[in-house]
């Protein structure tokens, strides 16, 4: 297993905790957004989409804080933007490492290995890197030449380091299941902690529609990815989770395992969808209409939904608190998932999506152009 023991124990025992309290609802990891700038401008992103004058706000280290503490879940994950371009991004890190936060930064790693002197090795810090397969593929995904051989410098020098790291990877229709095997190959050659990966979600301002997976292409693509696996290769992610993208479980969405606060407040109902936002992590639980989302409440906007910040605290959850669920996430962390049939669908031809709606696009070089 890629993830620390003590990261385990801490999360087992907070989920016995809510258990022994009688909370149904409560959070996993806080996805704390602290901008929406990005230095990249990827096709499948809605984030970056937002117009200039939303794109230079940014929480100061007080509302990161507050929120923290007001949710409090035991994993923070920084999405954004890009969260190396916050002026403060060190001192938050560093008050959430006091605070024995299980923090994973996420970083196009753009910046990274300019910046990597600036923090300071802990059990408590993932950089986790957005990498979606080869280089090739990975930057036309994100709509720039050159991305993946800096990500690759930046991961290198952070695990010189001592840095944890995982890559973070969204697959989407059109990917070649051959082709990411071989992407696992080359990370877990790069000396990190383990792979983080999920399925793209389809965001309504994503200037690149087309590319989105539905459920049934979801279990079909993650079969062939993850059965017959290699044991050099190592998931920072719950195996049955896995499982779950694979076709082998079935799970109900947890929205609030995952809350999202950003610059509006906490985001209803998850990191995805934008229905309103609560003042407080308390309105949020309390208001939000939790049976409207999920594929089981029949929600269009849930129907292909199989993205990890929903489905994987559902796994959690199920792996600490069943017996069932327990003994499979044993299994499920020392099986290669042997399957005939996928390996004969690794040998057909490679599957072509539709028709690419974006180029790569030109790089930017700073953050003032970002803010231009």
């Amino acid at each position: 297993m890629a993830i620390p023991i003590s990261q385990v124990w801490t999360v087992v025992k907070y989920v016995w905790q809510q258990k022994l309290k009688g909370n149904d609802r409560y959070p996993l990891v806080l996805m704390l957004e602290p901008l929406f700038r990005c230095n990249l401008a990827c096709a499948g992103c809605g984030k970056v989409q937002y117009p200039p004058h939303i794109l230079k706000k940014q929480l100061t280290p007080e509302e990161c804080f507050a929120a923290v503490e007001e949710c409090g879940a035991p994993m923070v994950s920084i999405p954004g933007g890009e969260p190396l371009l916050h002026p403060q991004i060190v001192e938050i890190v560093n008050e959430l490492v006091a605070r024995k936060k299980y923090i994973y930064l996420c970083t196009n790693a753009l910046e990274l290995k300019r910046r990597i002197h600036e923090f300071t090795p802990s059990k408590y810090l993932t950089f986790s890197v957005h990498l979606d397969g080869q280089r090739d593929h990975h930057d036309f995904s994100v709509c720039r030449e050159g991305g993946w051989d800096i990500a690759v410098e930046g991961i290198k020098e952070a695990v010189k380091r001592g840095f944890r790291v995982t890559p973070n990877s969204t697959f989407f229709d059109g990917t070649d299941p051959n082709s990411v095997r071989a992407y696992f190959d080359e990370v877990m050659a790069l000396g990190v902690e383990g792979i983080v990966l999920s399925p793209g979600y389809s965001y309504d301002k994503a200037p690149d529609q087309s590319h989105f997976l539905g459920r049934a292409r979801v279990r079909k693509l993650f079969r062939q990815i993850l059965s017959n696996r290699k044991k050099s290769w190592k998931f920072n992610m719950s195996p049955l989770f896995l499982e779950f993208l694979m076709g082998d479980k079935q799970y109900e969405c947890t929205p609030w395992g995952s809350p999202a606060y950003n610059i509006f407040g906490w985001q209803k109902p998850c990191y995805l969808l934008q229905d309103g936002y609560a003042e407080t992590f308390k309105e949020l639980m309390e208001t939000t209409n939790w049976e409207g989302y999920g594929a089981a409440s029949g929600n269009p906007k849930c129907a292909n939904c199989m993205v990890s910040c929903g489905y994987e605290p559902s796994a959690v959850v199920d792996g600490f608190l069943s017996l069932s669920g327990f003994w499979g996430m044993v299994k499920g962390n020392f099986s290669m998932y042997k399957d005939e049939h996928a390996l004969r669908l690794l040998n057909e031809p490679a599957p072509h999506g539709p028709a690419p709606l974006v180029q790569i696009a030109q790089p930017v070089h700073s953050l003032e152009e970002t803010n231009a």
